[in-house]
């Protein structure tokens, strides 16, 4: 039986390793293998499939689409919910005037209370506009007119509602002070005067020229007490009517204007006007 036997060679057993070339792993330093990134692999996908691609498009489209709905969702209801306090507190603010003046015409002390009168139509158009001031003006007309008749409805109208919505309007847009008080005197005046009417047209008798007719006696009797024998004319009475209808009605716009500042600065609406220093001084001090 043959038995084989290996014997290791001399030549390879005494053979050392070959020694590692010096600039190798400098060369391996300096050039590191390329890395393949995950988004251009995405990339190459989705150029190599274009079903792929067209899926991808219309997903994002479609997330965008559902952001632009909510969007839009949350806007209209932050928008609805606006209007509707908007209308809540108008039907607020003209429940209260009306029943103001409906309870002050009753118990006789509307002249106590008539400064107060114009006060939600303001507050109103401070807060929500000049649209809001005349809903709130409209609906506080209607509500008198159901409780009381035509005739305090348009006396609300004429001598409170308008001179409201003027001194309500001229703050909003911020006017200043002085003519603020002239234009809001003016349209108190028109409205007095526009009462006068509608009331001589009830009663079908000439209030009008009945407050001439006694103002000339007055003024006659004054001149003639004074030694002056001077009969004023007609048109010198009517425009010392005139003058004093325009000076009464300045006076009571002026005192809503202090009241109503101090008023409204301390519930915290401060309003939209630029009033006289020592105005001032006395309400934001």
């Amino acid at each position: 039986m043959l038995r084989l036997r290996l014997r290791p060679c001399p030549h390879f057993s005494r053979a050392s390793p070959p020694a590692s070339h010096p600039a190798l792993p400098r060369r391996l330093a300096a050039s590191p293998l390329p890395e393949l990134p995950f988004p251009s692999t995405v990339t190459a996908l989705r150029t190599r499939t274009p079903p792929l691609q067209a899926a991808f498009r219309r997903a994002a489209s479609g997330e965008e689409q559902r952001g632009v709905d909510e969007d839009k969702e949350d806007a209209g209801l932050d928008n609805a919910l606006t209007k509707t306090r908007q209308l809540v507190e108008c039907a607020m603010f003209a429940s209260v005037a009306g029943l103001a003046y409906f309870l002050s015409n009753s118990l006789a002390i509307e002249n106590y209370f008539s400064c107060f009168f114009p006060l939600p139509i303001v507050i109103s158009s401070l807060r929500w506009g000049l649209e809001a001031g005349r809903k709130t003006m409209v609906a506080t007309v209607l509500l008198l007119f159901t409780l009381s008749g035509p005739v305090k409805a348009s006396t609300y109208l004429l001598m409170h509602g308008v001179v409201g919505l003027a001194m309500g309007t001229m703050w909003r847009l911020e006017t200043d002070w002085i003519a603020s008080i002239i234009i809001c005197s003016i349209i108190r005046a028109v409205g007095a005067c526009g009462y006068v009417l509608v009331s001589s047209f009830l009663i079908r008798e000439n209030i009008l020229q009945l407050i001439t007719v006694s103002v000339h006696a007055s003024l006659t009797y004054i001149l003639a007490a004074a030694g002056v024998n001077t009969i004023p004319s007609m048109d010198a009475i009517y425009v010392i009517f005139g003058t004093l209808l325009l000076l009464n009605c300045g006076f009571f716009v002026f005192i809503l204007h202090i009241i109503y500042t101090i008023f409204l600065t301390k519930l915290g609406i401060k309003p939209s006007l630029r009033p006289p220093r020592w105005l001032g001084k006395a309400t934001f001090s």
